[in-house]
């Protein structure tokens, strides 16, 4: 493993601490998703910075951003682009939409109706849009960051099982504590500190960053436990459906990502016990009767589930 990577990171993490405050764990959270080359859903009440998140990590890795605000009347054409006849070249010319970014926020996602929501699925899975029977590919790295409100909010459309499954982790910011709330009155805009920021990567180191990754070990044994949390899952004591082995190699290839942050070249149970919740509990829906919400399931079903 490239020791400078792990370096590099941690300065990241560093240099989005000061802009998001207070909130360490969801920003290595991000940049273990990034590193995945998954996506990431941020649930949570306006106002508690993850519009400012999304962009201070898009600006410290030098990447291309673009925001897209859901709304009820959006169309699909509107995300993905359109094509246009121009006189001059006697032609249709395609005009890409915001998705054709390096990393794109997709702001209270669940605002926009079912078919503007499902125009981001072959996006996020295959890296690819097709317009008029065309493939597009999409630039590389390809992040997709989007910002949901509380189902309980109006005016809200919530997100189908196969558009949730397309997401590598779900994390919430909260709001701050008393201290870093301090902070965020008396000290300059976050959003303008932000946009002044410079890049700690470039969009090429990160690639190599993600193919890193994929050289983190995995031992028998953690995979032995891997396998008995995922069968876990199934056994219809926790939640009503079971993973799929799509979600298992998912919290594997975050589980890498957070090892490596770590300047380990192998995977420590607790790199999964530490993502589990945030990689899963969006996919599952607990046994009636349970009393608790996914999350707080989820680490039930850790705490009873012995290391091999």
């Amino acid at each position: 493993m490239d020791v400078s990577f792990p370096r590099q990171l941690a300065r990241l993490v560093d240099q989005i601490s000061r802009i998001i405050v207070g909130k360490r764990t969801q920003i290595e959270d991000a940049v273990a998703c990034l590193l995945a080359g998954g996506h990431l859903l941020i649930e949570d009440v306006p106002g508690v910075g993850k519009t400012t998140l999304a962009h201070a990590l898009a600006v410290s890795l030098g990447l291309d951003f673009r925001r897209v605000q859901f709304t009820a009347d959006l169309m699909p054409s509107d995300l993905i682009g359109v094509s246009v006849f121009e006189r001059a070249k006697d032609s249709f010319v395609f005009h890409p939409g915001p998705v054709f970014a390096q990393v794109l926020l997709a702001d209270e996602i669940n605002r926009a109706g079912p078919k503007t929501q499902s125009a981001l699925l072959e996006a996020m899975e295959e890296q690819q849009v097709s317009v008029e029977n065309l493939t597009r590919k999409l630039p590389q790295p390809f992040f997709v960051i989007a910002t949901q409100n509380p189902s309980d909010q109006l005016g809200t459309y919530p997100l189908p099982e196969s558009q949730l499954d397309r997401f590598l982790l779900r994390i919430t910011l909260g709001y701050p504590d008393r201290a870093s709330e301090r902070l965020l009155l008396a000290g300059e805009d976050r959003r303008h500190l932000a946009s002044r920021m410079e890049p700690v990567m470039r969009p090429e180191e990160l690639v190599k960053a993600q193919l890193e990754v994929a050289k983190v070990t995995a031992s028998e044994a953690l995979l032995d436990y891997l396998q008995a949390l995922i069968a876990a899952t199934r056994d219809g004591r926790w939640f009503v459906e079971g993973l799929s082995p799509r979600a298992g190699i998912a919290v594997l290839r975050v589980a890498r990502a957070r090892a490596m942050m770590a300047e380990r070249s192998y995977v420590a149970p607790d790199d999964i016990q530490a993502i589990l919740p945030q990689a899963i509990a969006h996919r599952l829906t607990p046994v009636s009767g349970a009393g608790r919400g996914a999350i707080e399931q989820v680490r039930a079903m850790v705490e009873a589930t012995p290391i091999p």
